[in-house]
């Protein structure tokens, strides 16, 4: 069974910073394209970074561009992301998604909670 497991969000205020980590059973996730999304109060659910498997090719959202920095511990099967310079825009529920290969899947974490405020 495949499980993704969040932990690290909570209150920040701005400019500080937090380290959110995912850790990853049940499938090979060394192979696995690691995501990062996130959802705040009333709008859609957007990527904020992606880190490939093989290559550890990373990709983020030009708002979160040269503060936030995706990695990836495959000893570990676990994927963070370093969040730094926070603003109160990047209040969100924060949430891990998992592309599968060998057999493909799709999978989501519950997500965890990011409060920007001073």
């Amino acid at each position: 069974q495949v499980q993704l497991a969040e932990s690290g969000g909570g209150l920040v205020q701005p400019g500080g910073s937090l380290r959110l980590s995912c850790a990853a059973s049940g499938f090979t996730f060394s192979r696995a394209i690691m995501s990062w999304y996130r959802q705040a109060p009333g709008k859609e659910r957007e990527l904020v970074a992606r880190i490939i498997s093989i290559s550890g090719t990373t990709n983020y959202a030009d708002s979160v561009k040269g503060r936030f920095t995706i990695s990836r511990d495959n000893s570990k099967n676990t994927v963070y992301l370093q969040m730094n310079s926070l603003k109160p825009e990047d209040t969100a529920v924060y949430y891990c998604h998992a592309v599968t290969a060998g057999i493909f899947g799709v999978y989501w974490g519950q997500g965890t909670q990011v409060t920007v405020s001073s």
